[in-house]
């Protein structure tokens, strides 16, 4: 991530978000009112004129051209962990934590949350440019959602618990999405280790690439590019599961594997016609924490 700059990344999941929100009412997936708030004027105007059905298909066309299979996997992907993130909810879940929120709107778009404490942990660059953003669109901050700042390959968890204090005893909904394959293995490793002291009932959702995209990226349609691409807005990949290992890394660590899919089977859920090649790299695991 470049000095004083949000993460890239956040901003076109933000894109892809205000452009689902474009389609019409029972058709689109989610409706996220929220997105275009975090949009340079470029990608805002493009947001805006999607409203409009031709143009908004030579928009996807354009975005699936640059990063093959990302919009519709990104998208379908958004209502998959919500939709998990609900299940958690009304299955004992008291509160969530968001950890590397990014641009997520979550905590104000989803009715089932808005009465439920949400914590949210990102870069201090990108939550405070959201908190910003948030601001301007409401014209206050939602009173449900704590905002925390944490670079978490310098910062432990535990050293801001100590500035900010989160209840680790009640059941808790974490979600972890678009974080885990920026990381180091040992900042994982810490991650789960301080995850493990949730209380029992808790759930995890979380994202990650199979490790093959990271060793063999010409395995997957559109992947090279993406890599160079990423590289050169210094937003690298450097961590990867292979699913098959995925079960055993988390009952080690305490916690049991409920779902582990990849974007062709949450894209086929969610958008049955929809044929896009690309991305089906990129997984969804949800996990409960034994007690």
């Amino acid at each position: 991530m470049k000095a004083n700059k949000a993460s890239r990344t956040a901003q076109y999941m933000a894109l892809f978000r205000a452009i689902e929100t474009t389609r019409p009412l029972g058709i689109r997936l989610f409706n996220d009112p929220y997105a275009t708030a975090f949009l340079n004027t470029g990608l805002k105007k493009a947001a805006q004129l999607s409203r409009i059905p031709f143009i908004r298909d030579i928009v996807q066309s354009i975005i699936y051209r640059k990063i093959p299979g990302a919009l519709s996997s990104g998208i379908a992907r958004t209502k998959y962990i919500d939709d998990l993130l609900y299940y958690a909810i009304n299955n004992g879940a008291q509160q969530v934590l968001i950890l590397g929120a990014g641009f997520d709107t979550r905590g104000v778009r989803l009715s089932f949350l808005r009465n439920t404490s949400v914590i949210e942990i990102d870069h201090p660059n990108t939550s405070s440019l959201k908190i910003e953003a948030m601001r301007s669109s409401m014209g206050r901050l939602p009173g449900n959602i704590n905002y925390h700042q944490l670079d978490f390959n310098k910062e432990s968890l535990d050293d801001m618990l100590t500035w900010n204090p989160i209840d680790l005893s009640r059941p808790t909904a974490i979600i972890w999405e678009g974080v885990t394959n920026y990381l180091t293995p040992s900042a994982i490793e810490n991650m789960f280790r301080f995850l493990s002291r949730f209380a029992g009932g808790s759930y995890i959702i979380f994202t990650y690439v199979h490790q093959k995209v990271l060793d063999s990226p010409e395995s997957y349609y559109g992947a090279e590019k993406l890599l160079n691409d990423l590289d050169k807005i210094e937003e690298r990949w450097t961590f990867g599961f292979r699913p098959e290992e995925l079960k055993d890394y988390l009952n080690e660590r305490g916690w049991a594997l409920l779902e582990d899919k990849g974007a062709t089977e949450y894209r086929r859920k969610y958008m049955p016609q929809n044929t896009e090649r690309g991305y089906e790299f990129y997984r969804v695991a949800f996990a409960k924490k034994r007690k």
